[in-house]
């Protein structure tokens, strides 16, 4: 019943499912790899067409010359982000961009150096962020401060992160936090975290590979001064696929806004001069660096052509029930014992559930797959449930309460 009054179910049928004893699979694994849209085929066919019959000429020729790849995605990736055109760009991957971002807004000084982030945020994060302040001479243990869950509990409390903020006040560089946590699945309030940053005269940036895609978001209108994402989870663009940035236009109109260059960052109309000097486009696409990934844009092309059509709006009203339907069918289970440890208000969470379990995480992770059914686990003792609402159904949420009522 709930499938039919779906105006979205019919975007099911636009992606490839793996199989199970000739079954689709009951795929809940978005967060970490989307499915392959039916349309990439035709949409990589088309640039090796061009590569095949134009050579050297499909920068310039063909159905997608390649020259302005990366502005073929820009526009969609915008909508889903709340920001404008000339805010984003697409590139690289997603901790380079990170590494990219933060060399141009983390400027230290010797009184304000510190990087605030949550603590068990993604290793990659943690990892660039720790290497960021050693290159700039400082010690991990001195300049970043990590925010860490209340004794006894696994979320984050928002007056936490803006009270310490506020507390390194004069010490403070950079807030640097995932938009959502990848292990609770907690979305963060990156409105009012944005707004302590800038009260304090520090910079704010956000790692949105678990938000592009699944929740929507107002990153101009919020003031943030830069994010970066992946585009191989809910964006469906393939594993490697190139990642997306968006640099607030107060900080891209500015040419002088420090950056590394490469010769794509430069204007199309000048780039073929080979003259010295690097003047960027006043556009977020002038942190391009190489020449655009085109083979690794093509399915994140043929993806964002799905959300433009189904609108993010919609797939965010569509996930919220569909998550809720998901909780609400995990509690009527007894038969085995996990803790959902993401929380239950769905403005603070999008797609993900994360189920806890004391015991057995990894047994009943590996007997769910046995039973055709993806999901992830994550140390320590993690599944993360997430029914992407494009391409999942209420079947597949109750087909899957349906399997683990029969486990012991």
């Amino acid at each position: 019943m709930m499938d039919n009054a779906d105006s979205l179910k019919a975007f099911k049928q636009s992606f490839f499912f793996p199989q199970h004893n000739g079954n689709d699979v009951i795929y809940f694994c978005g967060n970490s790899l989307g499915l392959q849209p039916k349309s990439v085929s035709a949409a990589i066919e088309t640039e090796l067409k061009s590569w095949r019959e134009l050579a050297v000429g499909g920068y310039f020729g063909g159905e997608n010359p390649w020259l302005y790849y990366q502005d073929y995605v820009s526009p969609s990736m915008a909508k889903l982000i709340g920001a404008k055109n000339n805010e984003v760009t697409a590139m690289n991957t997603l901790t380079v961009n990170l590494h990219l971002l933060m060399q141009s807004f983390y400027k230290p000084t010797k009184q304000r150096f510190k990087i605030i982030m949550e603590a068990g945020a993604f290793p990659s994060d943690q990892y660039a962020v720790e290497t960021l302040v050693k290159l700039n001479g400082f010690s991990p243990d001195e300049a970043i401060i990590e925010i860490s869950p209340r004794d006894g509990e696994k979320l984050l409390h928002e007056e936490d992160i803006l009270s310490a903020i506020k507390n390194n006040a004069n010490e403070l560089a950079m807030v640097m936090f995932g938009g959502m946590n990848y292990y609770t699945g907690q979305l963060f309030n990156m409105k009012s975290i944005t707004a302590a940053a800038h009260a304090v005269g520090a910079i704010a940036g956000f790692d949105l590979a678990h938000v592009a895609g699944n929740v929507p978001l107002s990153l101009h209108d919020w003031d943030v001064d830069f994010a970066a994402w992946c585009t191989y989870k809910y964006l469906n663009a393939g594993p490697g696929a190139t990642g997306g940035l968006f640099v607030h236009e107060k900080h891209a109109d500015n040419i002088d806004t420090p950056r590394l260059g490469g010769w794509w960052g430069n204007d199309e109309k000048t780039r073929f001069k080979m003259e010295k000097g690097f003047i960027p486009k006043p556009l977020a696409s002038g942190w391009n660096i190489s020449t655009a990934q085109v083979f690794n844009m093509v399915s994140l092309k043929a993806s964002l052509a799905l959300f433009d059509e189904a609108g993010i709006d919609n797939l965010r009203k569509k996930s919220i029930t569909l998550t809720n339907y998901l909780e609400f069918l995990l509690k009527q289970l007894s038969n085995i014992s996990f803790e959902i440890i993401t929380p239950e208000n769905s403005d603070e969470r999008g797609a993900q559930l994360s189920l806890f379990f004391k015991h057995d995480g990894r047994r009943i992770h590996d007997e769910m797959h046995n039973n055709g059914i993806i999901v992830d686990y994550r140390e320590p003792g993690v599944i993360r449930v997430a029914p992407a609402p494009m391409y999942c159904s209420f079947a597949d949420v109750y087909r899957f309460y349906e399997i683990l009522k029969n486990f012991k």
